[in-house]
């Protein structure tokens, strides 16, 4: 077992060269390794996505890339890719490929979330929790955390302004691998560092992410065999409640027009739909307050995904009532129950509220990432107490969709986004 242990904590030899360069039509962008400077020792990656694949990092320092008219983002516009030594304020085991993306994918999440203080948690690169909230930063932590506090563990946090005190004491009530923000405080510092294992990253750049957002990255996937699938990176199309398209459909020359999110519902619809962006698809989520209720990610069907996504609620809501009422979590108290007849009651009071309250999901929100091909989903939402609905549009049945939005009692809300949001 030991010596099982140890291929986690043994780096791997970066073998690659010290420099890139990419040709695309006769463009020629030049990039350079990202290494550091830590206890002595000049280190890079710690290694890829398993200990046992070696991976560098890369950042672009020269040249740029322009394509039918779009330019891509290049040189001097480094996030991830462009910490330094100062940058990395405890390298704690220093980073892999792991932790940087995920870093990244907050990033790409947090660049439509600018409006307000933002904080967003990830593991293997999906959001397990993400709240925004003008009530601060410490507040949008606390429901992030709470929105999946399990799966938050060993997790990355990314956050979009400088940490205070009272953020840097609840980083420090869990677990957590990273901390990314463009500043802290130095008591916030002191606390933080009292976690020796904790990587605690300093992006400047977060401030500026919104001038970022219009502008694509070349998105590379390489292929099994060697090959590569070159894409313009996903460009968000709904930066404010105004750019959502009212839910209309026409069949056998009958219109069908759905509810119009009225200002809290269109707020959470406007969160939910930039948190989409940084979800492994298919994809389905709630939304509530500001805040995730449950992330649905990676299933082959619709409805699938929807039902993956209550059930992930109410496990969370059950977790958080354990949690609250005896420091445990759910599944604590279930093996608890087992042998123990307090526990055991325990157990049936936690489930009993929980299917009572539905997982906390009446008057949540819900977005998809690609169209509803059958009503099937949304009445599943709808019968969770869901009341508003955003997802891209454009299925030859949005009529039956929007029928059953109008069905609803109360009536549901729901827009169409004008695009789809997959992520693979």
């Amino acid at each position: 077992m030991s010596d099982l242990k140890k291929m986690y904590r043994t780096l791997q030899q970066d073998p690659f060269p010290e420099e890139m360069t990419i040709e695309l039509g006769g463009q020629k962008v030049r990039f350079k390794k990202r290494t550091w400077e830590i206890d002595g020792e000049s280190k890079g990656l710690r290694y890829g996505e398993n200990p046992d694949q070696p991976a560098a990092l890369f950042e672009p320092v020269e040249g740029e890339l322009e394509i039918d008219g779009v330019k891509f983002r290049g040189p001097g516009q480094g996030l991830v890719c462009a910490l330094t030594e100062e940058h990395m304020i405890q390298a704690g085991k220093h980073p892999g490929k792991i932790n940087l993306t995920d870093v990244d994918n907050g990033l790409n999440i947090l660049q439509y979330l600018g409006e307000k203080p933002a904080a967003v948690i990830l593991k293997h690169n999906n959001p397990c929790g993400a709240a925004w909230t003008e009530e601060g930063l410490s507040v949008a932590l606390e429901r992030a955390f709470m929105a999946d506090r399990i799966a938050a563990f060993g997790g990355a946090i990314v956050l979009n302004r400088t940490v205070d005190k009272a953020t840097a004491e609840i980083v420090n009530t869990a677990y957590f691998e990273v901390i990314a923000a463009p500043a802290y405080d130095s008591d916030a510092l002191e606390i933080l560092k009292t976690k020796k294992n904790l990587r605690i990253l300093q992006i400047p750049g977060i401030k500026e992410l919104e001038t970022m957002v219009a502008q694509p990255f070349l998105d590379i996937k390489s292929l099994m065999d060697g090959g590569m699938v070159l894409q313009f990176s996903f460009r968000n199309r709904i930066l404010s409640k105004d750019d959502f398209i009212p839910a209309s459909a026409e069949k056998d020359g009958n219109a069908y027009n759905a509810r119009t999110p009225d200002a809290r519902e269109a707020d959470d619809l406007l969160f939910a739909w930039a948190v989409e962006a940084g979800v492994t698809s298919n994809s389905v989520l709630f939304v509530k307050d500001g805040a995730t209720v449950a992330v649905g990610t990676g299933e082959q069907d619709r409805v699938g995904c929807v039902l993956l996504a209550i059930g992930k609620a109410y496990t969370k809501y059950s977790d958080l009532i354990a949690f609250e009422k005896a420091g445990k979590s759910i599944f604590e108290v279930r093996l608890d129950a087992k042998t123990d007849e307090k526990a055991a009651k325990l157990l049936a009071e936690i489930e009993k509220q929980t299917e009572e309250d539905r997982g906390g999901l009446p008057g949540s929100v819900a977005v998809s990432d690609g169209f509803f091909p059958f009503r099937d989903g949304v009445d599943l939402c709808i019968d969770q107490g869901v009341s508003a609905i955003a997802q891209p549009g454009g299925s030859i049945r949005d009529h039956e969709v929007i029928q059953a939005v109008n069905e609803a009692c109360p009536q549901v809300a729901m827009v169409f986004t004008g695009q789809r949001s997959f992520k693979h």
